[in-house]
Parts: C-alpha cells; structure tokens; sequence
C-alpha cells in the first residue's frame, strides 16, 4: 500500500513537470464539455493507456518500447485529425456525419454532444503520447518489474501513478471547463475558442513529433520535479520498494531507476533521494523474522528468518552446486554482488579475509553473482572478474535473480550471516560495519562449538579500485548513461532515444552535469559510440573518477584519451590511464580513470574515444 501511494502521489507531481506540457492542449480540449462526459472519461482511457504500455515496456523489453513508437505516431495522426476538425468546422461536419449517425440510433440526444467513447478513445492516444514522459518514480517500478518478474503488482503500480497524473489534470480539466462556461456566457466567442483549441492541439501535435516531450522537456521535468519526489520517497518509506537500490551510510547500490542524486553524502544510484534515512534492515526478512534472541548480554542476535534455497543458479564457479541442507552444521555468510559495482569491489576485499581466517574453523563464504548490466551474465566475463580479484570461495551465478528473489534482497552489496542451525541471524547492507560483521563470524562459530579461540581483527587494506573510498569528498552520485535511468544530461537536444543522433558537447556544465560530444545511440542501458571518435563530459568533486566500459559487439580495443580541466591527468592518474591520459577498453568492466593524490575538488572530466563502438554505461565515484 506504501508504494501504491507513493507511485499515486509521484503521478499528481507530474502536473507540476514541463513534461506534461504537451498533453494539456488535449486535456482542455474537451474542457468545454460537462465534466464526466469529457475530461472525466479522456482522463480514464489515457490512464490505461498508459498503464497498458509501461506493463509491456516491463514485461516485453525492447520490443514493446518500437510498439508504442508505432502506437505515438498513430496516436499523433489521430490528435492532427482532432485538432484539424477544432480549426475546420467544415472538416468536423464531414468526419463526424458517421458517428452522428450511430448516435441517432443509439439516443435522441448523441447527435447534439459528442459522445463519452469518443473522450476515452482520446484519452487512449493521449496516454500513448504520455508514456514515454514518465519519471523517477515510474522507472523504480518498472526496473522492479523486469527484476522480479510481471505481475498485478506491478501493474498496480502503473495504474496508480497514471491516476495520479489523472486526478492532478482532472482537476485542471475541472477548473477549465468552468473558466470555459464563463467565456462563452460573457463573451459569446464559443466558435474562437473552439478554433484557438484546434490551433493548441496541433501545436501539440508538432511539438511531440519534434521530440520535445522526450528532449528538452523531459530535461527540464528532471530539474523541476526531483526534490518533490525524493521528499515524497523519503517520508513513505523507500526501504518498502520492490527493486530500488539506495546506499546506506557505508554506500550500497540499490537497483532501480531514475535520475540518480546524493543521500547522506554517499553516492547512490535510483530515484532522487536527498538527506534519506540509512537502510538499515531487510524488511521483508524482519516482518517473518522469530523475535527469538539467541545469545547472551549485548551480543545476542535476533532470528529473523530461516536461510532460503540457494536454487536457481545457472553455474557455479569453484565449487559444485551447494544446498541449504547440506551447509547445516556450518556458519554461512552470503555475500550478494557484481562484478562492476563499485561498493562491491570495495567490500571484497574484507569478505576473502573473512573466508581465508575463519573458513579453516567452519565458516562457508558463497559469492552470489547477480548481474546488474547484461554484460555481466556471461559467466566468461564473471570467472574472469573473480579470478582478477582473487576469490576462490564459491561463487553462484544468479543470472535469473532466483537466489536474490528467495532472500528478499534489494541491495548490492548485501551481506548475510547465517548460524549452523540454518537461521539468518545478521545482515549488513553496503559497504562499512566490517569490525560489527567479523564480530558476528566469531560468536556464531562459538556457538556451534567450531571455534572456541579468539581471534584478533582481520587486518584488512584495499588496493587499486578496491581502496576504501574518501566518501567526506564525494558529491557526485552514481550516473548512468543509458536512457533508461540517465540524469543530469545537459546537451541541447536531450537524450535520443535508441537511435543515432549528433551531439555537441554542453560548454557550461555544472557540478554533476554531463553531457555526450559526437554521435552516439544511446540505449536503455548504455550509449554506443556511432561515429568515428566522441567524448563525454562530466563535471565533478569526487577522489576517483570510474566508468563502466565495453569495447562493445565487435569486441575491438578502443583507445580513449582521458582530461582534467582540458590537461593530461599526470600524477591523478587512474589505474587505467598513463600520466597523458591514455588507455584503451578491452573488456567489459568498471575503469578507474582519475585519482587525486592531493586536495579533491571540483573539476571538468573528458573522455574522448578514437574508434566507434566502444559502450559506455555509468560513472561512479569514491
């Protein structure tokens, strides 16, 4: 019920973005009739609408999204059809003999008003030009549904961010057919307005074909609705969602989707969140969890649920296939991550001293490999990462999110404490609360009798994109690149989606605002370089600078030269960059580009590439 109203709540927000600008002109176009015959049912076909098209993006992928690009051209011919017959009464007269006539069949009176399934089937074009002009709120839901699966839920969801949308344009569709009434009593220029109507809705109609209702528009929607949302999330509670992921005060990645904004001084990926409370539980695994303790004075630690299979998998890495059943008699710690999240870098380094210190007296360390970008459900891909970091504990790949699903999780990366009788006892979320953890290890070994020495803290220091980061200084969240949960671009035109488009690079970034130079398509996910060489640009205040990278299809190295303020990198080289900035993409993984070896500050990131192909999917920083 919590996210239902939050999604309601984010939809009445829409009316305050500059991305419902061109629906109005259709909204008020049957403001001149009574209420329930005109807007109230327009209002109620564009919310299912919408709800229908944004459950097939969910469950249909890349397919549904060409759909509903046929569906938004049909959808404009017809509203240039219904503009043209506002401006042209003759036109009108024509085009509507046929409905006329079935209304005279129908009732007396259909003839003299047009009809209530007329309002509903401009609605239904008018929810197709919508969707595709959703934000924050709708991407969390949609990102929920393509990771845990369709659903009612999440069409649920849908419709209550569509009725929201509903209720704020009924309500200006209300007030709107009143201030009409009053026009025509005092004034009598009925047939002007009709014909000023005509004119708004075609205008509309170009509007949308030019693309301002994803271009500019939905650039300017960012800007002017994000604090409302984030306010909205964080007062009902964001731990509730289905499939955000938000860092807590160590920094976790939460999947999700939507602009991505700072919480706490950390960087987190998602909806806009500002200031919003530290996850600190599972909720799902807390509500079912036995309120037992087990343990004794300060140290005790609830029960909060049985540990789920580990079904699901499609490999293992070195080891065979392990069961819940099997590991009894056992501690367990299960370690949720992927190989491209930064936070998980930084955490495993404390995971691999965990398991080589206390795997010896009965502690199992399972990696559960649950893949963010498609890139990194190759299981090639993965070994590789695992072998270049150094884990040997066994790793299951959760291609299918199946493992992740069974424990509730929302978070990379996440870690779970499970006692020898099979019972979760302790979770941690993100990175940090490393001593608390190891201190959970020991006093379930000494529970079950598998260790009864005690052992110092695990010294622990991470190296290269694994060092701790200097989170004080971070204040550029984590920003992807692919439309899907792109934000803060800062090119002309906005971002074009699924095709190749030229940009020019944006010359007055601000701080955390980026944008593409060259020709690119940018896709859900990721933005491929179309053209022969291309930049991107990102002002920042961060330490490190990284970038999730891939020499794409072709699987071709692609050289990138890297810049600070317009000069080679020098001493603040990244691990992936000489001194003069060079470096070339030659798998699939996250790059670190930039290290400050003194004072951080502020400055213009560039990264321009040689060659096309190369893909690029998301900064992150430390």
């Amino acid at each position: 019920m919590t996210l239902a109203l939050l999604a309601y709540l984010g939809g009445v927000l829409t009316i305050l973005s500059p991305c419902i600008l061109p629906v109005l002109p259709f909204v008020f176009a049957r403001a001149g009739l009574s209420f329930w015959r005109g807007p109230a049912p327009m209002l109620v076909g564009m919310a299912l609408a919408f709800a229908a098209v944004a459950t097939l993006a969910a469950v249909g992928g890349g397919w549904a999204v060409a759909a509903n690009q046929w569906g938004r051209w049909i959808a404009l011919a017809l509203l240039a059809a219904f503009g043209l017959m506002l401006l042209l009464p003759g036109l009108s007269d024509r085009l509507s003999r046929p409905v006329v006539a079935l209304g005279n069949r129908l009732s007396t009176q259909a003839e003299a008003q047009p009809s209530i399934g007329g309002s509903v089937l401009l609605g239904i074009a008018t929810g197709l030009l919508w969707a595709p002009c959703a934000g924050p709120i709708l991407g969390l839901i949609l990102t929920g549904a393509a990771l845990n699966g369709a659903s009612l839920g999440t069409t649920a969801l849908l419709l209550a961010y569509a009725l929201g949308a509903a209720t704020a344009l009924g309500v200006a569709a209300f007030a709107g057919g009143r201030l009409f009434a009053a026009l025509k009593r005092s004034l009598g220029f009925g047939e002007g307005l009709r014909r000023v109507l005509g004119v708004a809705v075609l205008a509309g109609v170009a509007g949308i074909a030019l693309g301002l209702d994803t271009g500019i528009l939905t650039k300017l929607s960012t800007a002017s609705t994000n604090r409302l949302e984030a306010g909205l999330i964080e007062k009902l509670g964001p731990q509730e969602t289905a499939s955000v992921v938000m860092p807590e005060a160590g920094g976790a990645m939460m999947m999700q989707g939507g602009p991505a904004m700072m919480a706490g001084g950390a960087a987190m990926t998602g909806p806009a969140m500002t200031g919003g409370p530290a996850m600190t539980g599972n909720p799902a695994l807390m509500m079912a969890a036995d309120p037992a303790m087990v343990g004794t004075g300060a140290a005790a630690l609830p029960i909060e649920g049985q540990m789920p299979p580990l079904e699901g998998a499609v490999q293992w890495l070195n080891s065979d296939p392990l069961t819940a059943e099997e590991l009894r008699g056992k501690v367990v710690l299960i370690d949720f991550w992927t190989y491209s999240c930064i936070n998980c870098l930084r955490a495993i380094p404390y995971v691999k001293a965990w398991a080589e210190t206390y795997g010896p007296q009965g502690l199992v360390v399972i990696g559960v490999h649950a893949p963010e970008f498609a890139f990194e459900k190759d299981p090639r891909n993965v070994t590789r990462a695992a072998n270049d970091l150094g884990i040997t504990y066994p790793v299951a790949l959760d291609n299918d999110y199946a493992i992740w699903r069974a424990f509730q999780n929302r978070f990379w990366p996440a870690h779970y404490f499970i006692d020898a009788e099979g019972r979760i006892r302790h979770h941690h979320f993100g990175e940090g609360g490393y001593e608390e953890s190891e201190q959970v290890i020991q006093q379930l070994l000494a529970e079950a009798g598998l260790s009864k020495v005690a052992l110092p803290p695990t010294e622990v220091t991470g190296s290269g994109v694994s060092a701790a980061a200097n989170m004080a200084e971070v204040l550029s969240p984590e920003t992807y690149l692919g439309h899907a949960r792109a934000a803060n671009n800062f090119n002309a035109e906005g971002l074009v989606a699924n095709e190749a488009h030229d940009y020019a690079a944006a010359t007055d970034l601000r701080l955390n605002e980026w944008s593409f130079d060259g020709r690119w398509a940018v896709g859900e996910e990721a933005a491929r370089l179309a053209g022969p060489e291309g930049a991107i640009n990102f002002r920042f205040h961060a330490r490190d600078v990284h970038l999730v990278l891939s020499p794409g299809v072709a699987a071709k190295p692609v050289p990138f030269t890297v810049t600070i303020d317009g000069q080679p990198p020098g001493a603040d080289a990244g691990l992936d960059v000489d001194a003069e900035g060079r470096g070339t993409v030659t798998t699939d993984r996250l790059y670190q580009l930039y290290r400050a070896k003194g004072a951080v500050g502020e400055h213009l990131f560039e990264i321009r590439f040689d060659h096309p192909g190369v893909e690029a999917f998301a900064f992150t920083f430390g």
